[in-house]
């Protein structure tokens, strides 16, 4: 018996199992009009081009744990990914509404815990290792915890979006979010004339009126700085890249010190006091004298300032405990609880393998699910059922059984498909989207996001180091689609030039 292929929403053609006779959706057809009139060789060279550029920039990562220590670049797809107006919309107030309650459960585990009283979540977490005791009772300005916090979004049908993750402590990837725009403005200037695009360039002008608005009261031109591990940081580029944009110093730890309750950054005029720093280090790094006293990444002290207010920190300290996935398990209660309405975006159904009957569950159908580390992240730590040999089921369920609460499973989701460009041609690969969230005086977010993609066929893993590559996310603006609305529908009268390639 021939197994079945499983079908996933394709984002630009209604009837992709049948590729003889594509039918386009309606916000891809002048892209896909574009696309019938260029021969295949010239995409071709246009990534050649693009992959040329980034590596000039020095748009590269390293990936952690392998011996050659090379460099590399994300792979870059020239076919954007489309959003209609309105999808946007309801993908953004989701987001906003979620990191809002996000925000308000931090203030709360750090002072009165009322949602824990409530019984809404479990006091255990306040055991868990991204908890920091040392934030208990500590007022930040205007009680702002997650001030970026990154939403990754994975879509299943027309109108059905999930939310896969929060990412509250360093949230990464909107370099490349603005560096793929730039390239694809560089490369297809003439489809920028064919939609109306909403523009992602102000974010770094957002984000740093933002980070200005979280200074300490009193302070009327508040200093920011971007504090970075460093060049060997896999994300050292995004680190120089937002600081430029922002017209801010990047600094690394040896750059700043404490006196007299602030922190400083040595120049060649002498001390300049900082008042917020935008952290790419995470905690266990941030201060010697508090947490790793091996670091040499922080500056000693620097937990001791913030406490009293003498500083202000992006993210802020003990964040970590909120986007942990078995916190993410509360997050539509928590938004229940503290903004008092019904959450916009679903979370991905979740067995939570501290509880028995979940547990037992999973292990009876391991090879079904996905399964992950609470605290796991960048595509380790888990296990796609699905993909996986028997051998590698065996080892993953020795480890679950050995710390289940570790560990989290879900349902595999059908994630959506997007046309990307591969050596067969354009072919359908699985995607997913981090729209970053930014809170200040208000919470907002620019019209657009990572959209990250699997570049191997059938693979659902979408991470850079597990080789995920990235796409131009278009949000459509609204007067574009009324002239869509206005246009005969041509779809299919038109023979493509493109070798379409099947998963």
């Amino acid at each position: 018996m021939q197994k079945s292929t499983p079908t996933f929403f394709d984002e630009m053609q209604l009837n992709a199992a049948n590729s003889n006779m594509p039918d386009v959706r309606q916000i891809y057809t002048a892209y896909q009009h574009w696309l019938n009139s260029i021969p295949r060789d010239l995409l071709d060279s246009k990534r050649q081009e693009a992959e040329v550029l980034f590596r000039r920039v020095g748009i590269t990562f390293n990936v952690y744990g392998e011996d050659d220590g090379a460099e590399r670049l994300i792979p870059f797809d020239v076919v954007p990914r489309i959003l209609a107006a309105q999808e946007w919309s309801k993908l953004s107030a989701g987001a906003i509404q979620r990191v809002r309650a996000l925000n308000m459960f931090l203030h709360d585990i750090y002072h009165q815990q009322e949602i824990i009283r409530a019984g809404i979540v479990p006091a255990s977490i306040l055991s868990h290792s991204q908890y920091r005791p040392e934030m208990f009772g500590v007022d930040v300005p205007q009680q702002i915890y997650a001030h970026i916090a990154g939403i990754d979004l994975v879509r299943t049908s027309e109108s059905q979006f999930y939310v896969l993750e929060d990412n509250l402590r360093t949230p990464s990837g909107v370099s490349y979010m603005l560096e793929d725009r730039k390239m694809m403005m560089r490369l297809f200037p003439e489809l920028f004339r064919r939609y109306s695009i909403a523009p992602v360039d102000h974010y770094p002008q957002v984000l740093l009126k933002n980070l200005r608005a979280v200074a300490q009261a009193g302070v009327h031109e508040p200093t920011v700085v971007v504090l970075s591990p460093g060049a060997y940081n896999s994300a050292y580029f995004e680190h120089a890249f937002l600081a430029q944009q922002m017209g801010v110093e990047l600094v690394e730890g040896p750059d700043l010190f404490v006196r007299n309750n602030a922190v400083y950054m040595r120049t060649t005029q002498g001390p300049q006091r900082v008042d917020v720093i935008y952290r790419r280090i995470d905690d266990d790094y941030l201060d010697p004298l508090v947490f790793n006293a091996n670091s040499m990444l922080g500056v000693p002290g620097l937990l001791s300032v913030y406490r009293n207010g003498g500083v202000t920190l992006a993210n802020a300290v003990g964040t970590g405990v909120a986007d942990d996935k078995s916190t993410y398990i509360h997050v539509p209660a928590m938004i229940k609880f503290y903004l008092g309405e019904e959450p916009l975006l679903e979370n991905v159904p979740t067995y939570e393998l501290s509880k028995a009957d979940d547990l037992a569950y999973t292990l009876g159908n391991l090879a079904e699910l996905v399964v992950k580390e609470v605290q796991g992240s960048g595509g380790y730590g888990m296990l796609v059922g699905p993909a996986a040999s028997k051998k590698e089921l065996e080892n993953f369920k020795q480890r679950i059984i050995a710390n289940p609460t570790n560990y989290i499973a879900q349902p595999t989701l059908a994630l959506s498909t997007c046309p990307t460009l591969v050596e067969a041609g354009i072919a359908p690969r699985h995607v997913d989207l981090r729209p970053f969230v930014l809170s200040g005086k208000t919470v907002t977010l620019v019209p657009g996001a990572l959209c990250r993609v699997a570049m191997k066929e059938g693979s659902l893993v979408v991470n850079s180091s597990q080789g995920g590559g990235t796409k131009d996310t278009w949000v459509l603006q609204e007067e574009h689609q009324e002239v869509q609305k206005q246009m005969p529908d041509v779809r299919g009268k038109v023979e493509t030039n493109i070798e379409v390639a099947t998963c």
